[in-house]
Order: structure tokens, then sequence, then C-alpha cells
């Protein structure tokens, strides 16, 4: 039986608002235009794999791109539906999305999590955070060790300069922005030797952040780094 509560504010599609039977979800049209990325994807970066992919087959980018970290995943691709979710939770101020984007962000990760685990977010700069007022990637890190049990650390990873935004540039243009400007924060130096990370962000399109990332954690004495992302740009170049 519907509570007066649903009756009066029926649940609405996440995306296009439109009115549906079941709380925090997507209506049939949007569900339909989300390209989530199942099967046996690109098991460095996630991205979709054409024909009979088997597990642990690369893209053709991560046979000749060095990755520092071991394994990545995917929730969908960076496209339609997709697209409008990542970009309404990053710039519209669409916090009330990180729940349920989160929830399937904690699936996909979920077979890269040990109980040694720490789980955090790719950083942002401090003015960069000001200006936003949140950083849309510790806001799935959150739901993502909430639902896997997985130990948090908001703060593992420190931006040292603020770098022009990485939009429209090339991969080797992003990789020369983001070299040495992220470090692990010091007082998380000790806590993050031999332990694995599953660092997790919003969107990968070359991957020169999450590398950067990655390198930092390993250099600190991680034993691994696992990326996990939200959504995969098509192509890297």
């Amino acid at each position: 039986m519907k509570t007066l509560a649903t009756l009066l504010y029926p649940p609405q599609c996440l995306n296009c608002d439109v009115y549906i039977d079941a709380e925090h979800g997507l209506c049939p049209t949007c569900w339909a235009q989300t390209d989530f990325i199942i099967d046996h994807p690109c098991d460095l970066c996630g991205r979709p794999l054409m024909g009979e992919a088997r597990e642990g087959d690369l893209c053709d980018d991560c046979l000749v791109v060095p990755r520092a970290w071991s394994k990545g995943r995917a929730v969908m691709q960076y496209a339609g539906v997709g697209r409008s979710l990542v970009l309404s939770l990053k710039h519209g101020d669409r916090t009330d999305l990180a729940p349920v984007l989160g929830s399937w962000v904690a699936k996909s990760a979920a077979q890269l999590i040990t109980k040694e685990t720490l789980i955090a977010p790719v950083p942002l700069h401090w003015l960069r955070l000001l200006r936003r007022r949140y950083n849309q990637s510790l806001l799935l890190s959150h739901e993502v060790s909430k639902r896997t049990g997985a130990s948090h650390v908001c703060n593992l990873l420190t931006r040292t300069r603020r770098t022009r935004s990485l939009d429209g540039l090339s991969a080797q243009a992003r990789r020369e922005v983001v070299e040495n400007a992220i470090e692990i924060t010091p007082k998380h130096r000790v806590s993050i030797r031999g332990r694995p990370v599953v660092l997790i962000d919003d969107v990968l399109t070359t991957g020169a952040t999450l590398d950067a990332c990655a390198s930092a954690c390993l250099d600190a004495g991680a034993s691994r780094v696992d990326v996990v992302v939200l959504a995969r740009v098509a192509s890297e170049r």
C-alpha cells in the first residue's frame, strides 16, 4: 500500500523528473538510454570491448599506455543519460544523486575490495573545492565505503597546486598538467604502507589524473592501487 507521502510526492526519475513507480531510479526511457558497462570490459580502464571479450582483456589504449594502477572498472559510458547524470552531480548541485550513483559505483568496486582496502576519492584543490562547495568524487567514495564496509580515507590525497581544467586537452597535455600536482597527505603516510587502495572518481577520460593519484599512493608504499569510476569516456584521443 502506498504511503500518504508517496501519494503526495510520487517518486521521479533521477534524470528527467517524470513520475515513476519506485524511488531513486530511472524511468524506462532514461534507463534504455544509459549505456551501462557489463560483461567483460577492459581490465585496466573499464572501457567496453568489441567482440567476444574475456576477463583480463585490454583495450587498444591500455595495450600501449602504461597505467600506474592494477585494475579499473566503470559503471557506464560517459554519453547520453550517463553524461547527464555526471554533469548534474558535478556541476548542477545535484548532491541528492550521490547515494544512488554511489551505490552503482560500489557494485562495480565490490570485487576489488578486501578487508584491508582503503577507499579514497580523487581530490580537488582547495580553491576549486571552495568554489564548487563539494567534491563529487568524495560523495561517491563515501557511498562506496558505506556500502562495502571498507575503510574510507577522505583526504588520503592532496592537490599541492591548482591545475587548469583538463577539458579539451590531449592525453599528453593532461599528463603534463597533473604531473607532481598530487601527493599523499602527510598524516596518512604511515597508514597507507602495505595497504591496497581503491581510488574513486566521477569520470575517466585519459586516466592522467588517476595515474597521478595511483603513482602517489604507490610511492607512499601502497601494496596496489585499483580505480573505479562512475563513467568512462569512449575515446582517449
